[in-house]
């Protein structure tokens, strides 16, 4: 068996692993489903009617802001997946398992890998549930199959950046409290973008940081796919997710191979 053959062989125990994990531990991934779909209950049934008049104007309502407001939530949801992803590496890394697993004759790609596909699995599955209860809600795309396509592309490869960063986070730590906290600005920044409402309905100083941080031009691009808004920042989009898994992973990478020795 090749080299290659073992690493995938590993990486696929380690996924079980994770995914195993995941059903003993059910809360973070219960939270990963949760807290969107909070968000989106409360911005839609208490303030959506107001945002949504603003949005639309005087015949503008909850449905409009509920289409306007859904791909800022699912982008949530990978934004919050990444906390789970920190405290679960962080937990590998201060509970000793990962000194056990580097005597072991296993690729030590595998350890990462586990957990970079596991929630990957986990925050598509979340991002699912948040569409068809805003399906059921009213949420009305006008997504092609290809749009749909592209949509789900675009969110795999967004996800697969923040899991790489989220791990990196959780490897710089020394704590599992400390893990827990360092994914937080995730959460904000959706808030502090397109997600909720237009950027030019913001001050100046907020818009311009608005219109230029990653999740805006990702939200806006997933916007247009699933409601044919206009696309602008598709190459921005992709661009800034790229960047993000790289750096993620490359920073992940040169954590988890220095010498574990004080």
């Amino acid at each position: 068996m090749s080299t290659a053959s073992y690493a995938l062989q590993d990486s696929a125990t380690m996924l079980r692993r994770n995914l195993r994990r995941t059903l003993r531990y059910p809360a973070s991934a219960a939270a990963t489903v949760g807290i969107p779909l909070v968000f989106l209950l409360l911005f839609v049934f208490v303030l959506g009617d107001t945002l949504g008049a603003g949005l639309a104007g005087a015949s503008g309502g909850r449905a409009d802001y509920l289409d306007y407001v859904t791909p800022g939530i699912i982008v949530l949801a990978a934004a919050g997946a990444a906390q789970g992803v920190a405290i679960s590496v962080a937990m590998d890394m201060t509970e000793g398992i990962v000194a056990r697993f580097r005597t072991m004759a296993i690729a030590r790609v595998s350890v990462l890998t586990g957990h970079v596909v596991g929630s990957l699995i986990q925050t598509l599955i979340a991002m699912a549930i948040v569409i068809g209860v805003a399906l059921l809600l009213g949420f009305g795309p006008t997504a092609s199959p290809l749009d749909w396509l592209g949509a789900i592309g675009l969110l795999a490869l967004l996800t697969f950046a923040l899991t790489w960063l989220a791990v990196a986070l959780g490897l710089v730590t020394k704590s599992v409290e400390a893990a827990s906290n360092l994914p937080m600005p995730l959460l904000l920044l959706p808030f502090l973008g397109s997600g909720f409402v237009p950027t030019d309905t913001m001050p100046a100083g907020m818009r311009w940081f608005a219109e230029h941080q990653p999740f805006t031009p990702i939200m806006e691009t997933l916007r247009g796919l699933l409601m044919g808004t206009p696309i602008d920042g598709a190459v921005t989009a992709v661009a800034w997710c790229v960047a993000i898994a790289l750096g993620g992973y490359v920073w992940a990478k040169r954590l988890y191979n220095r010498d574990p020795t004080p």
